[in-house]
């Protein structure tokens, strides 16, 4: 049996989700693997410097800043923490190396940004032989040193075509580099057996037969919920919302007092996001891989906004949303929501943007597998998916 090892961490709920949508599938599909997840952070617990300085790691850091809304300057932050990162690779590097030379996998796959420099080399040094696979989880890389680095022989998978050529531009070998249909999406979302919309509005208290809107912004919300609902509530418009706030406790009891025209059902933390999302007609919330890809699978098109306070590695997202068709990408919420949303509940409209969903047939998380056991078996050059 080999063993498979996959690199997440905890900043942001996308990669762990990535590496454990993966563990899935091998398992449904009996791949002969031990599918093992290694979590970045802990071992690289002693060179956090923030955690040095503010006793609070890096991931948690950054996971309060999403859901306190403190993206404004993200960009011009990722050269000084670059630099920190730099200024530490030489003890990750030993750290790591320490790590594989007692575990030896067979596979190393990252699904993390940011730290694929000091990944590859302890790879290199302490599994010679050993393949080393990047699955960008972002739609595109930020270079540069986010996700791609100039460095080989390894391997990398891309789920857009903006993100092939990047890899292709800084050199990576046409061979080695791969384009699934998407991004990686959980099983659950292709086990979904159809449901009776208009009884499952009303199990929720909403009206079985009005325009049905879902709210959500990854695990941890965001207080942008709240502005959003009120100025639906004063828009005049007929629709209701199904909101998802994660694990943010203040955001779910502020939109559980909100009264309004518009009626609305609040969910806190749930791992059942497909059948909310089935009930839904449409997607409002930030333009991260996941929600997107997640929206797009379930039928729904998007509305999303991109601007300063926008994460700088997400930016690319609402680019393809428009490029796509299968949304509305705003530059700002306040001043655009209500005019968004009309236009996505005129049915002429919405029946446009879902023709263009209806289009995007994403099979990333079956197709991955297969490059990942052609790898494994032919040590990889010559290895074809259902893109190819």
């Amino acid at each position: 049996m080999k063993t498979i090892e996959l690199v997440f961490f905890d900043a942001g709920g996308g990669h762990r989700s990535a590496a454990n949508a993966l563990c899935e599938v091998s398992r449904r599909e009996q791949r002969p693997w031990d599918m093992q997840m290694m979590n970045l952070q802990e071992l690289l617990d002693d060179t956090d410097i923030f955690r040095k300085i503010t006793g609070i790691r890096f991931q948690d850091i950054y996971n309060l800043m999403l859901r306190r809304g403190w993206t404004l300057g993200s960009k011009e932050m990722l050269g000084p923490m670059h630099a920190i990162i730099r200024m530490f690779h030489p003890q990750q590097v030993k750290g790591l190396e320490r790590y594989w030379s007692s575990k030896k996998p067979d596979m190393v796959v990252s699904v993390v940004p940011n730290f694929n420099r000091a990944l590859f080399e302890a790879k290199q040094s302490a599994l010679p032989g050993v393949p080393f696979v990047t699955i960008l989880t972002d739609m595109a890389d930020y270079p540069p040193h986010f996700w791609l680095e100039r460095q080989g022989p390894q391997y990398v998978i891309c789920g857009t075509e903006r993100a092939l050529d990047q890899a292709l531009e800084l050199g990576h070998a046409p061979e080695r580099v791969f384009l699934v249909s998407g991004m990686i999406l959980h099983p659950r979302y292709y086990d979904i057996a159809p449901v009776d919309r208009a009884a499952g509005r009303a199990a929720l208290g909403l009206d079985p037969n009005l325009p049905t809107a879902i709210m959500m912004f990854g695990g941890a919300g965001s207080a942008k919920m709240v502005d959003i609902a009120k100025r639906l509530n004063d828009s005049g418009l007929d629709l209701q919302v199904i909101a998802i706030c994660g694990k943010n406790e203040t955001l779910e009891t502020a939109l559980r007092g909100l009264r309004g025209k518009v009626a609305m059902h609040v969910v806190g933390f749930t791992n059942e996001v497909p059948k909310y999302m089935q009930l839904a007609d449409f997607f409002i919330g930030k333009p991260g891989p996941g929600s997107i890809s997640e929206a797009v699978a379930m039928g729904l098109p998007v509305i999303v906004e991109t601007n300063a306070w926008t994460l700088p590695q997400e930016r690319f997202n609402a680019v393809w949303v428009e490029e796509k068709g299968v949304g509305i990408a705003l530059r700002n919420f306040s001043r655009g929501i209500v005019d968004a949303t009309r236009r996505m509940l005129d049915p002429i409209q919405h029946a446009m943007f879902t023709d263009q969903v209806a289009k995007l047939k994403n099979r990333a998380i079956f197709e991955i597998p297969e490059i990942l056991n052609g790898i494994l078996s032919h040590g990889c050059t010559q290895i074809h998916t259902d893109k190819d």
